[in-house]
């Protein structure tokens, strides 16, 4: 079944899933199916042609399987109830100790085995004047996290050739939330290289980690450091840090393609970004046009708060009270050359 407005469409795959695309003016077209809420193609037009800016699998069935076999890199999909890690997969709420899945070992990474990423969300509505579309999802109280939380995420492709993303939560009890968006990009496509692109981040400084991953509390000052990106320069491997960002007005990173003349910037209202370099997939997953990704295939900007925040009272705050609500709002934009 296929149905059509203007710049929307969607297909009904079975009974739980469903893809959807929005498009704009210039051709940029995004792809998205429910499961997840994930986004499985984005196509910006370059002077060398169409290209799709995010690494992916061949089908939902392969985003499906990869869950199933537990080796997800959460191409490009909604991330919680807590993107990133937490240490020893536990948390003190209102005096009481919340013991969360340990899937990482013995941390806690993503959200665990009840995650958003692996789930089919509810497709809400599209708005035509916005170019708009939403999809909601329930996470039950007692996987792990305590609460019932409601959580509604909003994509919009606009005509000037940004993706938005707004996030909106609600929940029953206090609880912990911190959401955000894994995709994997690479301006040159998704065969490319990230390490032949730039990047400039919005950031003095960026959080110190121990052998495990766990952020120690302490930060590391990004000059005279390999990852000293306040200057646009080329990539380098090995990136899978939070970096703390000085303010909101300018863009948090900026990611350039020399060879489409293209560049995207990234904005949000959090007061971090992790930057992950990678995107290597099992043997057993078939990727998009059957490319065979490596540790610098993509690159991700995954706007939220500082991982491991509950268990660091100086970290920003990922609490969301039973009488609060939480927002987040992330853009991408393109400007093409």
């Amino acid at each position: 079944m296929n149905n059509e407005i203007l710049n929307f469409s969607f297909q009904i795959i079975d009974d739980k899933i469903s893809l959807y695309k929005l498009m704009n003016k210039n051709g940029i077209e995004a792809n998205f199916t429910n499961y997840g809420a994930t986004l499985l193609s984005l196509l910006i037009p370059t002077k060398n042609g169409k290209i799709d800016v995010v690494l992916g699998f061949d089908s939902v069935a392969e985003y499906i399987k990869a869950y199933e076999i537990g080796a997800s890199p959460y191409f490009n999909s909604i991330v919680g109830r807590f993107a990133g890690r937490i240490k020893n997969a536990q948390f003190e709420l209102n005096g009481k100790i919340i013991q969360l899945d340990q899937n990482h070992g013995k941390h806690h990474l993503h959200g665990g085995k009840h995650q958003l990423s692996n789930v089919p969300w509810n497709f809400v509505n599209y708005n035509e004047e916005t170019n708009t579309l939403s999809f909601s999802y329930l996470s039950k109280a007692n996987e792990f996290y305590p609460g019932d939380v409601t959580i509604e995420v909003n994509y919009t492709l606009t005509e000037d050739n940004r993706l938005n993303i707004k996030y909106k939560a609600t929940t029953t009890e206090d609880t912990l939330l911190n959401l955000t968006n894994h995709a994997y990009f690479n301006l040159d496509g998704i065969s490319g290289n990230t390490l032949d692109q730039k990047l400039q981040i919005n950031a003095e400084k960026f959080l110190e980690l121990d052998s495990e991953n766990i952020p120690t509390g302490k930060f590391i000052p990004m000059e005279n450091h390999a990852f000293d990106f306040r200057n646009s320069k080329n990539i380098v491997a090995g990136i899978d840090h939070c970096f703390v960002l000085k303010n909101h007005t300018a863009p948090a990173a900026i990611l350039e393609s020399v060879e489409n003349d293209l560049t995207m910037k990234v904005y949000t209202d959090q007061p971090a970004v992790q930057i992950y370099v990678g995107g290597k997939t099992s043997d057993e997953l078939l990727n998009k046009n059957s490319v065979e990704f490596h540790t610098e295939s993509g690159i991700c900007f995954e706007t939220q708060v500082f991982p491991d925040a509950p268990n660091h009272a100086d970290f920003p705050n990922a609490i969301l009270r039973k009488d609060e609500t939480y927002l987040q709002d992330t853009t991408f934009e393109f400007i093409i050359s």
